[in-house]
């Protein structure tokens, strides 16, 4: 009866989730927010008939930013309601104007232009960006949060 308890212990420990940490030990006033604490950019590419991007990775409790930017070739939106539950957002930037949201959807272009979105990972787990109504595994992203 002890055996099958430690066994089951054993199991459950390591079939929970990993745990992550920042990526820098000494963050100071900033916090999270630290520049040592930040990934690298993540870039996604609105055009018509192209790939959107690249699958990522990211570490859970790291800063990151997202740049999409959109080429005008036609009017294109891209979602992920899971991805944007799964982070903390500080800030989306269009044109030089700072927005400061408590949720999204999605974002839609009419015509050409960026928007860069400042978050830190917070939920573990594979989350997908798409262009809304594609079905092309080149209009979507993967982005994993360790």
């Amino acid at each position: 009866m002890m055996k099958k308890a430690m066994i089951a212990a054993v199991f459950a420990a390591l079939a929970a989730p990993a745990i992550s940490a920042p990526l820098c030990d000494d963050m100071g006033f900033a916090g999270l927010l630290a520049k040592c604490n930040r990934g690298e950019t993540i870039n996604l590419l609105l055009a018509s008939g192209q790939p959107l991007g690249q699958d990522v990775q990211l570490q859970s409790g790291a800063y990151y930013k997202l740049e999409i930017t959109a080429d005008g070739s036609a009017e294109l939106a891209v979602e992920g309601p899971s991805f944007f539950r799964a982070i903390w957002m500080n800030e989306i930037v269009i044109n030089k104007i700072e927005i400061r949201p408590m949720a999204i959807d999605s974002i839609e272009f009419d015509k050409a232009g960026t928007v860069e979105l400042s978050f830190i990972a917070i939920q573990p787990g594979n989350h997908v960006l798409r262009i809304p109504g594609s079905t092309g595994d080149s209009q979507s992203v993967t982005i994993s949060i360790q």
